[in-house]
């Protein structure tokens, strides 16, 4: 009798993320060690960045509009746009507190990384004289830009997951819905720039931070950790 062949295992990393996630943290390494090397001067394009911001606030709504997108990107927002994703990404009400718990818990531990390497880096901000918004602490990598990208890769997260269940939303709906996520992340972290709090290098390295993160969690943890939406398994017949 022939032997029907066990089914492949999967492997528990995923080398597509983890190769986008290695190139992502070696970019953000090479950036934090050139930064260190000049004592946080600012790089060319940082000054570059800024100059351009001063030169255009002249109209009170933009710095308005401004000051609004970029409180966005901290406080208690980020931490419920990831309790909102893993209640999103759960298939049921049981695995929907876990992936929320699980979401709330990867964004602390994100933060708790993104501070050891602002106190390694050291980096001063920009001169307060530009600043139009409140600041404090050191500037490498931006903390708001890293923590609204953090949370809009955990919202999208939990959109893609929701969209495999029994509830899905629409593919059209779903890709608007990812693309102004992105957009919102991308916003926050310009205006940070724009502020004079931050210099262009520190968003930058916000966003590789975010993405080596988020490429991390995405090459490790199973799919199912959190709660991902499955097939309903067949029950076996009892014998007779």
């Amino acid at each position: 009798m022939s032997r029907t062949a066990p089914p492949p295992i999967r492997r528990a990393v995923r080398t597509g993320p983890l190769a986008v996630t290695a190139l992502c943290a070696a970019a953000l390494a090479l950036l934090a060690v050139f930064t260190t090397a000049r004592d946080g001067a600012p790089f060319r394009l940082d000054t570059a960045a800024l100059d351009w911001s001063v030169g255009h606030r002249s109209s009170p709504a933009g710095i308005t509009a401004a000051r609004a997108v970029t409180a966005s990107g901290t406080g208690p927002y980020p931490y419920l746009c990831a309790i909102v994703a893993g209640l999103l990404a759960g298939r049921d009400p049981r695995h929907r507190l876990l992936a929320a718990a699980g979401a709330l818990v990867f964004l602390l531990a994100g933060q708790a990384a993104r501070y050891g390497l602002l106190a390694a880096a050291a980096r001063p901000r920009p001169p307060k004289a530009d600043w139009l918004t409140h600041a404090s602490g050191f500037a490498f990598p931006s903390g708001h830009t890293t923590t609204s990208a953090l949370a809009a890769g955990l919202l999208i997260w939990g959109l893609v997951r929701f969209g495999r269940g029994s509830h899905a939303i629409p593919g059209r709906l779903r890709e608007v819905l990812i693309a102004l996520l992105v957009c919102w992340a991308v916003a926050v972290g310009l205006t940070r720039i724009y502020l004079g709090v931050h210099w262009a290098t520190d968003v930058v390295g916000g966003w590789l931070f975010a993405a080596t993160w988020l490429g991390l969690g995405a090459s490790f943890i199973p799919p199912g950790q959190l709660g991902r939406p499955g097939r309903a398994r067949r029950a076996r017949p009892s014998p007779p």
